[in-house]
């Protein structure tokens, strides 16, 4: 772990040959045209598969020019998994052990937050997303996703609680919300949520890994491998759309999905973004749409993990969606944001995008509803980052899994 943790970080000292002196950028090359300029990846993919279209992998390298700097403000949370902004400014976080904490924009930490319903915190299951309901400053509601002990297994649950007056226990937590089939494993829950504008929730569930449940995230009849919309009852919203199979729960927003950890509406068009793990190769972004089939696992830019193919190695087909942007070699993206303040206007409407193992923070530019240009901030960090929010102050905030909490803004 590095000992110096106020570091002024400048992504373009790794990507141009750029003269950085105390958070400044002194540029020596023309800004770069993130639609013409070089490949923000550089390391060989792991498949020889070949996009859909131009700009849907590997895109151009683009760099912030106005200073900012990534400051570490807390080092002690507990494998935190997921971060989401109170109304007065501080921070409400998930610890994956089961806790939640608070956290000033300063960095001071409140004592961990009991009474949540029991997670399985083994493997990749915890407590994991959480968000907070639009009216919280009366109600002081949360909502929040873990891996749950069932009769069977585990599964992705989604619960809701009071945060107490005295901030030290969720009052009255009720699981809303349970993703079935149960299965007898520890990996893929998915596990980020959040209010659309209608005042829904839009909950993300993984397929759960194995080869056994692999093809559940094509089944319209199971929970897994699914983007559903439900409201603060945990019953399926009105309007969810229709999927042309019979007998397909009511829930579902969008199926075929394998390990999704990443969701954010664009806060010009309140369209939901979602970024999902893929295997070796195609981690992916989406922009969803109700009733689409996003192909896990029947397409797939990636290949198993010891190198062979999945299915009939193709990766477009008829009826399924292909995504937005996909990632070979894989970043591990996580929880994400769309940028939406006034601190560094060359942010404005980009995409943020936590990365596990590749260890950097993914900023997206998106036009069109395309990716033309990428930046890997904090990579010098060597963290592997969880989730990220925009504070009420307009600067973003991000965890990572060995307990830090970053605050990125202008000096």
């Amino acid at each position: 772990m590095k000992n110096k943790l106020n570091l002024i970080i400048i992504a373009s000292c790794m990507l141009m040959a750029t003269a950085c002196s105390k958070g400044e950028i002194v540029d020596t090359d023309p800004e770069i045209d993130p639609i013409s300029g070089p490949g923000v990846e550089t390391n060989p993919p792991n498949t020889t598969y070949a996009p859909a279209f131009a700009g849907q992998t590997r895109i151009s390298a683009a760099r912030t020019n106005t200073a900012f700097q990534g400051i570490a403000i807390a080092t002690t949370l507990a494998a935190p998994w997921g971060i989401t902004a109170l109304p007065d400014g501080r921070l409400l976080i998930t610890q994956k052990a089961g806790t939640m904490r608070i956290a000033t924009t300063s960095g001071t930490l409140s004592n961990p937050i009991t009474g949540l319903p029991a997670v399985n915190a083994n493997g990749q299951g915890g407590l994991l997303g959480l968000c907070i309901d639009p009216q919280f400053s009366s109600n002081r509601m949360v909502y929040w996703v873990f891996s749950e002990n069932v009769a069977g297994g585990t599964q992705t649950s989604v619960a809701k609680g009071r945060l107490a007056q005295n901030e030290l226990t969720i009052e009255n937590p009720t699981v809303i919300y349970r993703a079935g089939p149960a299965y007898n494993g520890t990996l893929h829950y998915g596990g980020r949520i959040l209010f659309d504008r209608t005042g829904n929730l839009i909950v993300s569930t993984g397929e759960r890994s194995d080869l056994a449940t692999r093809p559940l995230a094509q089944s319209i009849t199971a929970g897994l491998g699914k983007v559903i919309r439900i409201n603060t009852s945990g019953q399926p919203a009105t309007g969810n759309p229709t999927f042309t199979t019979s007998g397909a729960l009511p829930e579902l927003y969008s199926i075929g999905h394998r390990n999704p950890q990443g969701l954010a509406l664009h806060p010009v068009t309140g369209e939901i973004w979602q970024s999902e793990h893929g295997p070796r190769g195609g981690d992916e972004l989406n922009r969803l749409q109700g009733g689409r089939n996003y192909g896990w696992p029947t397409i797939t830019y990636g290949i198993e993990y010891g190198g062979a193919a999945i299915g009939s190695a193709i990766q477009q087909q008829n009826g399924l969606e292909q995504p937005t942007y996909y990632w070979d070699p894989v970043i591990s993206p996580s929880g994400m944001t769309f940028y939406s303040g006034n601190r560094i206007s060359e942010w404005q409407n980009n995409l943020f995008i936590a990365s596990l193992s590749a260890t950097h923070i993914a900023r997206l530019i998106i036009v069109n509803n395309r990716v033309i240009g990428e930046e890997r901030l904090l990579a010098s960090e060597g963290q592997r980052f969880r989730d990220i929010t925009q504070g009420t102050d307009n600067a973003l905030y991000a965890v990572t899994d060995a307990g830090r909490l970053y605050r990125i803004d202008r000096p």
